[in-house]
């Protein structure tokens, strides 16, 4: 069983467009090849884990670390919350509304008239163009800046000196309540600024998202009495449904500080993480440099974050959609996303193209022992090396021994960082000391393959091929195993039905290892 869970969303990170993506006007879109064209693109530890070696991407590696798949859209749409959403269980029969023209004279007046103020702009136009073009204006007047984007958003700036905080929410609040139905758009988001002219945007951003359709993941891990901890915008996206603790962020490094710190704390369950800088201070303005020198900062951080988690952790890394820095336009763009799956229990295969990202949230259920009710399919069952899938392996390996002395059939089953098992077998000998056990007869095979780095051990034996008791690794093959596994080594030894788990230090408590040489 898998304790907790951490899924990361690199916001925008497209792999290549959708076959739809003429659709949306999106055709030829590829984010994370335009951020490859940068020289201050270093991914080193992204390609280690696989991100490379995902069908149709190019220089992956042989032996990457993490299990890997593109990841398809099968919604409707290129939003932010429709992916989350998706990722968790939900998938969008149609697109949310937007507003290239402005939100209808309608629903504007209905706005002001309830919050007794006016508005200005009333356009789609950049965050940071729209208070630089009308925040005089509003200083002035009083008057609300509401704009939109490419976007499902409604949006909402104001000088914190001119509309307090609280009293932006509320407006956020009332807009929300308004732009229902066939104008219920992503989000409401209020976009606070200060200072004087340049004027800067402040960390006090609120999203106020519209409430799924029905139970997410999030719900569903709730419900089963774990916790969701949800750093970024994640609680906004889903407004607060499901989520045990929201953490919220200024950035991507903060964000990246923050998922540091949780990783490193007790808790059991499931943390979902968003990085938004990537699309909303990259994408959207296509900085190709400025995406890649981000994407570089978070590859440095990973591992660090990695050597933090437990042995029945799990970590995903994943995109929500693309938002290409080298296309057209300022829009998201209908793509692929990337999919990395990371843990000491996973092993790194290739899943291939996965037709929904709701496979996401039907694998994490599966992980952490609860029932998924919503779309997807798990993979977790392709992924999981469990003790007793290798066990089965030594049995197949026990059924080649050459024993015809002891007529005692032992077998031994590998387990390579590469996720590659390795099988060995006992061969006997006439004159009895040049016997080779079946351990030593797996790491042979393994180191012979170019194997240096090993993740477990299974190891079964009996009479006539039947196990009849534990057959332990002699003195030999534990000095052998030592030579290349830490104390922490797991070792599997089949009693029976009963598997036995031990780690080398209980074998060799006081060993001799090649440090000391």
């Amino acid at each position: 069983m898998i304790d907790r869970v951490f899924l990361i969303v690199i916001d925008s990170l497209g792999i290549g467009a959708l076959p739809d993506a003429k659709d949306y006007g999106d055709e030829g879109s590829d984010t994370l090849a335009s951020v490859m064209t940068s020289k201050k693109a270093s991914l080193e530890n992204l390609k280690s884990l696989g991100l490379f070696n995902i069908n149709g991407e190019n220089g992956g590696i042989d032996f990457p670390r993490a299990a890997f798949a593109r990841m398809a859209e099968k919604s409707n749409g290129k939003d932010t919350i429709i992916g989350h959403w998706e990722m968790c269980g939900v998938v969008s029969e149609r697109d949310m509304p937007t507003y290239p023209d402005g939100f209808p004279k309608g629903i504007i007046e209905e706005f002001e008239k309830r919050c007794g103020r006016g508005t200005l702009c009333n356009k789609p136009y950049s965050g940071t163009k729209v208070i630089a073009d009308y925040g005089k204006e509003h200083i002035e007047t009083g008057k609300l800046i509401v704009y939109t984007s490419a976007d499902s958003v409604f949006q909402i700036a104001a000088h914190e000196d001119i509309v307090p905080i609280e009293e932006l929410y509320r407006y956020c609040e009332i807009a929300r309540e308004i732009l229902q139905g066939e104008h219920g758009v992503g989000r409401v988001i209020a976009r606070p600024f200060e200072g004087e002219h340049p004027y800067t945007r402040t960390s006090r951003r609120h999203d106020y998202a519209i409430l799924p359709p029905h139970e997410t993941t999030l719900d569903l891990v709730k419900n089963a009495g774990l916790e969701t901890v949800c750093i970024g915008k994640i609680s906004d996206i889903f407004a607060s449904q499901g989520v045990t603790k929201a953490i919220k962020t200024s950035g991507n490094t903060d964000g990246m500080t923050k998922a540091l710190a949780v990783v490193k704390n007790d808790f059991k369950g499931f943390c979902f993480i968003n990085l938004v800088d990537f699309d909303s201070v990259y994408g959207h303005r296509r900085d190709i440099d400025g995406y890649a020198a981000a994407l570089t900062e978070f590859d440095k951080w990973l591992p660090e974050f990695m050597n933090s988690m437990r042995e029945n952790d799990v970590l995903m890394i994943t995109g929500d959609h693309g938002c290409d820095p080298g296309f057209k336009g300022t829009d998201h763009t209908r793509e692929y996303t990337p999919l990395l799956v990371y843990g000491k229990q996973i092993m790194p295969l290739n899943l291939g193209v996965r037709e929904s990202f709701a496979d996401i949230g039907a694998s994490v259920c599966e992980m952490l022992g609860i029932e998924n009710t919503l779309y997807g399919n798990s993979f977790f069952k392709e992924l999981r090396m469990t003790k007793e899938r290798l066990c089965a392996h030594a049995k197949e390996a026990m059924k080649n021994s050459y024993s015809p002395y002891s007529n005692c059939k032992v077998g031994a089953a590998l387990l390579a960082k590469s996720g590659k098992v390795y099988l060995g077998c006992n061969i006997e000998n006439a004159s009895f000391s040049p016997t080779i056990c079946a351990e030593r007869s797996a790491f042979a095979a393994a180191v012979s393959a170019g194997e240096r780095e090993f993740l477990a051990l299974a190891v079964c034996g009996g009479k006539n091929g039947v196990i009849d008791g534990a057959f332990y690794p002699c003195g030999v093959c534990r000095q052998v195993i030592r030579e290349f596994c830490s104390d922490d080594f797991p070792i599997y030894v089949l009693n029976g039905s009963e598997i036995i788990s031990l780690t080398l230090k209980d074998l060799l408590p006081h060993s001799f290892s090649n440090e000391v040489m």
